[in-house]
């Protein structure tokens, strides 16, 4: 019985500390281990025991981290001013470390750290604090920064805003490095107490000046690889075959149906086409997704770069894919014209969106027509004459996708999902790399068509594997934070918005209650800004819970296979159920790779969103930097102490500083979200219009500084206007 304890106890502490080990509940940790009822006690009596060993310890949430309650692990989050923040596994909220608690920790770094401060007073805002006491491992091994030559010797100062000092780089370790070179930098010593971080150019990525070097320097920084190795290129030579006769034995013969596909007029891989048919009163619904599986075998070469890319990069000048151009432009791509594989999801839908039949099939597809949004938008909302003549055979079928893409839409929004519609930044560039335009995406009838049919593949394919009970990969989104939801519901209060909040939960539908009142108001962008950022992030785990924002119990990603790693891994396991394949082997197997598969995935996800959100901060301020002195009016998009935020219609936010406002002193009203001045009497508050003029910019920082203007000033210039006047 003893033995049989210590061995329960070890399995357990040894989970606990699995690098894929999620913080659990003991409810959860019982479901894990598939401990009976009657049995929990004696799992509380061990969980205790690893506890009073000070080898575990229980958060604030009930969840059993490893670890002592004294002491803490966790990353630590560098901030410019010389303060950081430690991310904990568990904890709800990061813990605050001062400058002078923060040792020598740098951006990255997984530290331990013990608090000072417990956040006792936290419903008075109060957060906790800690103290650095260790440096368990360095997160940063190498930088991208601007290299500064002195005379011996050479200054490295990091684009990471985090990192907060330079790197020391001796002359014969500088690789001949210049003054204006951007270079990345391999850290060899961490520097101490006065002194420096030192390190060597390990690469020049070109002048500061050179046309790409911009974007190129962001890549690096985030460790994006930009060339796939030659014996990697050369089996996708070898794999991308055209389709044989032999590669659609036994797949569903689909070729004589009519589908297209619609994308933006550059994409250039094409994962999805769509069909539909009207008859007997139920849409006939087809989602096709390329069948990439077929030329990406696991374990291959090319499956285990994949895996590690996680997922295509968008960035301004250049697609970092996740496949070689020649499977992901090429055989994989669902190019007009020509015989393809696909997995395909067709959905047997009735008058009210109810998909009351559906059928998971591997494929055979020919594309007739490459559609653009730009086209279908052409023939569903203006009716040009002349596109719906080029498409004429085609009209009908886009006539009842409209259709039924509004009933699955108001579906959905019956049962309450979210719709964040903020508009995202299209920037273009000429053949320097110069940002000359910067728009919003259009969101119009055709993206939503195709965002709504995607919607109603991956909620169909969720729910048919959950209910298989086999291994799978979700998207999940959980429910918001409590406290988040509450300081949210006390903001709304101050512009006479309510919230209901049940039992310590929301439900979406009041988010998105929320969102419709505010719509058309002032203060709407800036609700929903704040709505959105009261939520967690979405990721990918083989636990099925749900996906808050969608209002859904299923969820996946099922439709993107030649851009995302998680796509691509369900499609195995489809195919593997098809086939019948899924035996025990097969299922132990799936059981123990997708723990690692889907938390690499989500991670990578978020490294190419920030890597594409710095490109994109990056271009604006390049942009408004050829503006500066101009006038523009915007909307005051933020209120802080220390100036206002105005975005601009184009998607361009920059700061008046309160310095820069006027000669008045104005002082931050929190309670009501403004800036009042003390003799003027003039008030700005969130959602109002006002006409600001460009001042500075900062590349490093990717900043731009606005001050107040007069709405005059964009069409005379000032001296000249009051010289008219004085006449």
């Amino acid at each position: 019985m003893d033995r049989m304890y210590e061995k329960r106890k070890k399995l357990i502490y040894q989970f606990i500390c699995d690098d894929f080990y999620v913080p659990m509940k003991l409810k959860e940790l019982a479901v894990m281990f598939q401990v009976q009822k009657e049995e929990r006690q004696i799992l509380k009596e061990i969980l205790d025991e690893l506890e009073s060993e000070g080898k575990i310890h229980r958060t604030q949430t009930g969840k059993y981290v490893k670890g002592q309650a004294g002491k803490l692990v966790g990353i630590y989050q560098a901030h410019a001013r010389g303060f950081g923040f430690v991310t904990v596994e568990g904890f709800d909220e990061d813990i605050f470390i001062s400058e002078e608690d923060a040792g020598q920790a740098l951006q990255g770094d997984e530290v331990e750290i013990i608090l000072t401060k417990s956040g006792k007073n936290r419903q008075e805002g109060k957060r906790q604090e800690g103290k650095v006491v260790k440096i368990i491992n360095r997160g940063t091994s190498q930088l991208v920064g601007y290299f500064q030559k002195n005379k011996n010797f050479g200054f490295v100062v990091p684009d990471n805003q985090k990192f907060l000092q330079d790197i020391f780089v001796p002359e014969e370790r500088s690789k001949g490095a210049v003054t204006g070179h951007k270079v990345v930098v391999k850290i060899t010593s961490y520097g101490g107490e006065g002194k420096n971080p030192e390190g060597e150019v390990v690469q020049i990525l070109g002048h500061v000046n050179d046309p790409g070097t911009d974007i190129l320097s962001i890549a690096m920084s985030y460790e994006l690889p930009m060339e796939f190795p030659e014996k990697l290129l050369n089996q996708a030579e070898r794999v991308a075959k055209p389709v044989s006769g032999a590669d659609c034995a036994g797949r569903k013969d689909l070729r004589h149906v009519k589908m297209v596909t619609i994308d933006g007029e550059d994409a250039k891989d094409l994962d999805d086409a769509v069909s539909l048919e009207k008859k007997e009163g139920f849409y006939f619904l087809g989602v096709h997704i390329a069948d990439v599986t077929n030329y990406v075998q696991e374990n291959s070469a090319l499956d285990r770069e994949a895996k590690k890319r996680g997922t295509s990069v968008y960035l301004a000048d250049r697609v970092i894919p996740m496949l070689p151009h020649i499977l992901s432009n090429g055989i994989c791509s669902l190019n007009a014209g020509e015989d393809r594989l696909a997995l395909s999801c067709l959905m047997k839908i009735d008058d009210k969106g109810v998909i009351v039949d559906h059928e998971i099939a591997e494929t055979v597809i020919h594309v007739d027509r490459r559609m653009t949004y730009t086209a279908v938008k052409k023939i569903l909302e203006d009716e040009d004459e002349e596109t719906c003549r080029e498409y004429e055979e085609f009209v009908p079928m886009f006539q009842e996708m409209e259709k039924l893409s509004r009933i699955l839409r108001n579906r959905r929004h019956k049962r309450g999902a979210v719709d964040f519609d903020f508009p995202e930044t299209k920037v273009i560039l000429d053949d320097e790399g110069r940002p000359v335009e910067l728009k919003a995406y259009e969101r119009n009838t055709a993206t939503k068509l195709i965002e709504d049919f995607m919607l109603a593949a991956n909620e169909t394919v969720a729910e048919d594997f959950f209910w298989r009970e086999i291994p799978f990969v979700y998207r999940t989104h959980d429910t918001p934070d409590e406290e988040k939801i509450r300081k949210l519901s006390v903001f709304i209060n101050n512009f006479g918005y309510t919230m209901h909040i049940g039992t310590k939960e929301v439900h979406p539908k009041e988010i998105q209650k929320l969102l419709e009142k505010a719509e058309g108001t002032p203060e709407e962008p800036m609700i929903a800004r704040l709505a959105l950022r009261s939520m967690k992030q979405a990721k990918y785990t083989p636990e099925n819970t749900g996906h808050f924002g969608l209002a859904t119990s299923y969820y996946t990603h099922f439709t993107s296979p030649i851009r995302r790693y998680p796509d691509l891994q369900i499609h195995r396991i489809i195919k593997d159920t098809l086939r019948g394949r899924m035996n025990e082997k097969k299922i132990e197997h799936y059981d123990a790779i997708l723990p690692e598969v889907t938390k690499h995935s989500s991670e990578m996800e978020r490294r190419a969103d920030e890597a594409e959100r710095e490109t994109v901060k990056l271009k604006k301020v390049q942009f408004m930097k050829n503006h500066i002195g101009e006038v523009y009016e915007g909307t005051i998009s933020g209120i802080t102490k220390w100036g206002m935020y105005v975005e601009l219609p184009n998607t361009i936010e920059g700061l008046v500083h309160v310095a820069n406002m006027t000669d008045d002193h104005y002082e931050y009203v929190e309670e009501q979200y403004e800036m009042r001045g003390d003799h003027t009497g003039r008030t700005y508050r969130l959602g109002d219009k006002i006409f600001i003029r460009v001042i500075a910019t900062d590349e490093l920082q990717r900043t731009i500084d606005f001050e107040i203007a007069k709405e005059w000033e964009t069409d005379y210039d000032k001296d000249e206007c009051e010289a008219y006047c004085e006449q």
